[in-house]
């Protein structure tokens, strides 16, 4: 199968390799012999030109039909993307990792630098630390954020160092600037982020401390994983703010504006539960 060239998301060819379809299975909980089988069925399909996307459809739908209250798990990059096409939701979504991490969160907030002042995504602080990050959200895999701007953060920051706040929490500093996305970097982004001391945090980078990572580990899953919840449903939630399941579990009557029958919103309870 190493012969077979499928086609990523930013459109670049490679051949198919099972490693990576099997490790992507395992971090979502998958058995092994689930990850077996599936692996065998997707190879057996397998054809030059296919996506990853495609081959990704594939492994959900039989995730799903195998051991069902993993598929949300799987699912995990594609429903973060799935939150809106604005990429609000996901400013809102970054600040309740921070929350479970025991910060202060605001989103949103204009905070005035040495010359300017400037929107800032997300300001997050405890009594140790103040963070402010740049949140940058693509609705594509393919897309990745690149070195203008990790430019533009720098220079954001820059402005912001040195600066006395003393609204968060007491008078202090900055402590970190954080640029956070929900897809890649460039490998010079990456260069000129480590070279400036910027925290860059993407889908799989850094190796330890990513965002897929931060997501697992505050066991933060969006609603959009949700199967028995239609997209346009999630998505009227999240623009409500609702963006996670935990939200649905502690507050279920938050589905009653949706006008779901009762058997459909027990679904969707059903499934907050299992995942």
């Amino acid at each position: 199968m190493t012969n077979v060239q499928i086609i990523k998301a930013n459109g670049q060819a490679e051949a198919f390799d099972r490693s990576k379809l099997e490790y992507s299975l395992r971090r979502s909980g998958a058995s092994t012999p689930t990850i077996k089988k599936i692996i065998e069925h997707v190879e057996l399909e397998l054809k030059d030109g296919m996506t990853t996307s495609q081959i990704y459809d594939h492994a959900f739908f039989l995730l799903h039909k195998i051991e069902q209250p993993i598929a949300p798990r799987y699912s995990l990059r594609r429903a973060i993307m799935d939150l809106g096409p604005t990429g609000f939701p996901f400013e809102d979504y970054v600040g309740e990792i921070f929350k479970s991490r025991g910060y202060t969160v605001l989103t949103g907030q204009i905070v005035q630098g040495k010359c300017v002042e400037h929107e800032v995504d997300l300001v997050a602080y405890n009594d140790t630390k103040l963070i402010m990050g740049e949140v940058k959200f693509h609705n594509e895999a393919g897309l990745r954020s690149d070195l203008k701007v990790a430019l533009y953060v720098k220079a954001r920051f820059d402005d912001l160092a040195g600066v006395e706040f003393t609204k968060y929490g007491k008078p202090r500093t900055l402590d970190e600037g954080w640029l956070i996305t929900n897809t890649k970097f460039t490998s010079t982004a990456i260069e000129y982020g480590m070279c400036n001391r910027i925290h860059m945090v993407g889908w799989n980078y850094p190796s330890k401390g990513n965002l897929q990572e931060l997501i697992e580990d505050a066991d933060l899953h969006p609603i959009t994983c949700l199967k028995s919840l239609s997209l346009g449903n999630a998505q009227a939630l999240a623009k409500e703010e609702v963006v996670l399941c935990k939200t649905l579990a502690e507050k279920p009557e938050l589905l009653d504006s949706l006008g779901l029958s009762e058997q459909e919103k027990h679904a969707v309870l059903e499934e907050v539960k299992a995942l």
